[in-house]
């Protein structure tokens, strides 16, 4: 594919959904064997600059292309939507990470939503006094929670259909990652307005040498910062 001021690109997706949205152009999917096999893999296909624009809780991709990018001398940009931040009425308790998520919720209610996405869910396991409606694009290969119901949905949902699956299921704690973006965001408005417990997981940390920006048009200005640099 010809993109940002002519170069060529190429889309790799992990290939964690069995139906994912592709991209225009070419497209790769699947992983690339660590950090050695991204850099062979990026100096074979004489890539020139790296954006990546994975899930923001795609950490050991991000760190990959870090160091790939780093022993290669290529530049890498990190393209990251932003987060979400508490507001007036929120009751937000946020955790560090998915194990934490699940001991703070068994404190807070006993019909939990998850919606942490289908390989994180197996920390809940270990909590089974609780019951779990378990959210996913595709079913989890984890082990799950004694007490639950699977439900398989892809957004974006509404504030309105949020708040009848909460009512419906008696739902009294969310327990969510800070993704952020508006797809899935109206669960959080949902919850806000019948006052109930939402446990957020907090994104992890960018490497410290990548670059980071919060917008695509962000990315086409440092994209276009290397026009007539390459040969």
């Amino acid at each position: 594919m010809t993109g940002e001021r002519g170069h060529e690109i190429v889309s790799s997706l992990a290939g964690r959904v069995s139906e994912p949205v592709r991209p225009p152009g070419t497209v790769r999917i699947g992983g690339f064997g660590g950090v050695d096999g991204l850099r062979h893999w990026l100096a074979d296909n004489r890539i020139q600059l790296v954006v990546d624009a994975t899930h923001p809780f795609a950490a050991t991709m991000t760190a990959h292309a870090a160091l790939a990018c780093a022993r290669l001398g290529l530049p890498v940009l990190r393209l990251q939507r932003p987060g979400w931040t508490a507001g007036p009425g929120d009751r937000w308790y946020p955790v560090p990470d998915t194990t934490a998520a699940a001991a703070t919720a068994a404190t807070l209610g006993a019909r939990i939503l998850l919606t942490v996405g289908r390989q994180e869910v197996g920390a809940f396991a270990e909590y089974p006094r609780p019951w779990y409606l378990i959210r996913a694009i595709d079913p989890p290969e984890v082990a799950l929670p004694p007490r639950h119901e699977l439900l398989l949905a892809r957004g974006p949902f509404t504030v309105d259909d949020e708040a009848a699956l909460l009512a419906r299921h008696r739902i009294e704690v969310v327990v969510t990652k800070n993704s952020g973006g508006s797809a899935t965001a109206a669960k959080l408005a949902a919850a806000r307005d019948a006052g109930l417990a939402v446990v957020i997981v907090d994104r992890p940390p960018v490497p410290p040498d990548m670059a980071v920006v919060e917008s695509v048009s962000a990315a086409h200005r440092w994209i276009s910062e290397y026009n007539g640099a390459f040969p």
